[in-house]
Formats: structure tokens, sequence, C-alpha cells
């Protein structure tokens, strides 16, 4: 099965892979942010390293019930053949009502169907209050015009 785009990408194909992912992750879907991947997709997340696309469900599961009221932005950094760098930030708040804003940096590998087989990802969480809360479109996917991640200053 192939996930359009696919590689060789180019800057305008990588952002369109990289809007694609904002929105299957901003659904906040385990199950089909999982599809993006090959069966054997490897991950490095921060300090943990999966394998397969049941480990990535399972993975996004625990995500997704600590990491409450999650929007996301993505914006493609570089790209080369089958490989795309993005940056990106989302807000979210923990069961206590505490705010964070993570940044962080993901390089991508594609599989000639367009498959993500290679992630690895680094993040950082910093506490933001309420008040400074970028991020406000319905949870779901990002409104097309609502700021990119450079114009809201990040």
């Amino acid at each position: 099965m192939n996930r359009p785009p696919l590689p060789p990408f180019t800057l305008e194909t990588a952002a369109q892979k990289a809007r694609l992912a904002e929105d299957a992750w901003n659904s906040c879907d385990p199950a089909r942010v999982a599809l993006a991947y090959t069966p054997d997709s490897r991950w490095r997340n921060r300090s943990e390293f999966l394998q397969g696309r049941e480990a990535i469900v399972a993975f996004l599961t625990r995500k997704w019930q600590r990491e409450l009221d999650y929007r996301l932005i993505k914006e493609v950094w570089g790209c080369r053949e089958n490989r795309i760098a993005v940056r990106f930030a989302y807000e979210w708040h923990d069961d206590s009502g505490n705010w964070f804003r993570s940044y962080g940096n993901e390089n991508w590998e594609f599989d000639e169907h367009g498959l993500m087989r290679v992630r690895h990802a680094s993040i950082n969480d910093a506490p933001i209050t309420a008040e400074e809360r970028k991020y406000f479109w319905p949870l779901g996917r990002r409104p097309d015009d609502h700021p990119s991640l450079s114009d809201c200053g990040f």
C-alpha cells in the first residue's frame, strides 16, 4: 500500500507529508497514526526505543492518556531523497491541570511506499501557564488559517 507523497521528496512534498503526519497526530488516534509506519518501524522517542506498529499503538495510547488536550504543529526543517527533518511544538496539560509546551526535532526515513520506517525524536518539555498557550483550535486538525510554527515565534 502506498502512502503518498512518495520519496524522493521535494520541499513541497515534504511539507505535505509533515502536514499529513501533524493531522494524524492531532487526531490522538493511535491506530490511525500507526498506519503511517512500516510494520517493523523503529523509533527512538526521547529515551524510549520501540519497534513495530503494536509498540507504536501502545506507546501513543499511554502518551495521550497522560498528555491531555494535545495540539501539535510540525514544520519541515529539510529533506533529501527519502528523509525528512521536522521541528515541532505541541501543547498539553496533565491531569492536575499543569500546562506544558513540548519542543522537538524528528528525523524521518521512509520506504519506497511512503511509509516511515525510522523515526528519531528529541523532545523537551517546558512548563507554561494557561495564559501562555498559543494553540486554541478545537481538538483535531489544525485549521488551515492558524499560524505556523514559525509564525507563532517558535
